[in-house]
């Protein structure tokens, strides 16, 4: 299998080579450990109102996710047919003359060191974007700690020119520092004082839905070069979304848009599925749904979502957060810290129950703490004690398909191949 894989990846990079040498497009790329795909879904919607734009699929962002995002072909797993179809299409997109688009917004992510490198040198990005690293990110467990992952995910940077642009959270310090180094121009986007593009004044907007007020969207002021321009985007929440619109107009401000054009193109922005996502849930319970995956930093925010959101009772659905490494208890423990106003606690799985340990010693109510070890018994229990008015955040690790969870107390669940995470049928049939 292993020499299967890099059988396919060195082909595919041959491929990809050719393929943006012949067509030159330009290359926007996006990095961090946290709000990837929540960036490159903004960015998607604000350049291609200025030209023929194709972005990443999904999380298309390895070595092999990259260069299929490259070529425009799905992932064919395990089909041999399928990697035939694939290769087949990039030869004729290298012999033949093809419509071929003139941006390419690319997500990227690195596992393990070296990854982010590969990838910059095949596609040696014209705009780099990185969102935020966090004080552990993910994916620490094989590196030798924060530091080599921030260094790691600098790399997307190294192949930059002087005509290039680096576009960097502000408010985050380990990406901040990545532009001592770097050759091509920079702006930075954030909240913080200092920031080129500037967010001020972020709320959350509430509608009445069946006699109650529910959240729905965000507003916010953008401030850049002297102008302020208000910002309000539909069913998306939190202030994640926000910085994945910050990074958004960074490169449409590169592009040479005005900010009225970009907010304008940013109402068509929503937040992928299973990213602080809404979902009506059984007996007029509302899902928090943000079951993608899990980073402390992310955590932290899915937590500091919820405490903005009323409700009548708060439950936080809480899974492992993987590959941590020795950061693992201290991570999860750090999480007990953010349960301000969470009535009931349930977690998922054998990390997670630091979280409730360290919930204990904080003085929250050991009768309202629930431990599983499997998602599937945690969504049985949790079926049962939904009530009406309750806000139920559920968010875990990629692996502990926390979206199982989701489905089982959501209120239309023949809807959860359109609202929920990980629905195609490889990872239903895991």
């Amino acid at each position: 299998m292993k020499v299967m894989k890099s059988t396919i990846i060195a082909i595919l990079f041959a491929e990809v080579r050719l393929i943006l040498h012949k067509y030159k497009p330009e290359i926007i790329s996006i990095t961090g450990s946290v709000g990837k795909t929540s960036a490159k879904e903004a960015v998607y919607e604000v350049v291609k109102a200025s030209g023929s734009c194709r972005r990443s699929d999904k999380n298309y962002n390895s070595e092999i996710g990259v260069s299929l995002a490259v070529i425009g072909m799905a992932n064919p797993w395990y089909s041999p047919l399928g990697w035939l179809l694939v290769f087949l299409r990039g030869l004729s997109l290298i012999i033949f003359k093809h419509d071929f688009p003139k941006t390419l917004v690319l997500e990227v992510a690195a596992d393990r060191p070296g990854d982010i490198k590969k990838l910059a040198d095949l596609i040696n990005p014209h705009i780099a974007v990185v969102t935020a690293i966090g004080e552990v990110p993910v994916h620490v467990e094989f590196f030798s700690g924060p530091e080599e992952v921030a260094y790691e995910k600098s790399k997307i940077l190294s192949n930059l020119q002087g005509a290039d642009f680096a576009i960097l959270n502000f408010d985050d310090l380990a990406v901040l520092k990545m532009r001592r180094e770097i050759r091509g121009h920079v702006l930075t986007f954030g909240f913080g004082e200092g920031a080129n593009i500037r967010a001020t004044d972020y709320k959350l907007v509430f509608g009445e839905n069946n006699g109650a007020q529910r959240p729905v969207g965000i507003t916010f002021k953008l401030c850049h070069d002297g102008r302020v321009v208000p910002f309000r985007i539909f069913d998306t929440f939190g202030k994640t979304q926000v910085y994945a619109a910050l990074a958004a107009t960074t490169v449409g401000i590169v592009k040479g848009m005005n900010l009225v054009d970009i907010s304008q193109s940013l109402t068509r922005y929503r937040s992928p599925v299973g990213r602080l996502s809404l979902i009506d849930g059984i007996r007029q319970s509302l899902i928090l749904d943000d079951s993608y995956n899990a980073s402390p930093a992310a955590m932290h925010a899915a937590l500091d979502l919820m405490r903005e959101l009323p409700a009548k009772r708060k439950v936080a659905v809480l899974g492992d957060m993987l590959e941590l490494g020795e950061y693992t208890e201290l991570a999860h423990r750090a999480v007990a810290g953010r349960l301000g106003g969470v009535d009931i606690l349930i977690t998922v799985g054998a990390r997670a129950k630091f979280i409730a340990d360290e919930a204990r010693k904080n003085a929250f109510a050991r009768e309202n703490i629930f431990e599983f070890y499997e998602s599937e018994e945690a969504a049985a229990e949790i079926k049962k004690k939904v009530i009406p008015g309750d806000l139920i955040l559920v968010k875990g690790s990629e692996s502990m398909r926390m979206e199982k969870i989701v489905e089982a107390v959501m209120a239309h669940p023949e809807k959860a191949g359109e609202l929920l995470v990980r629905q195609e049928r490889e990872w239903k049939n895991k």
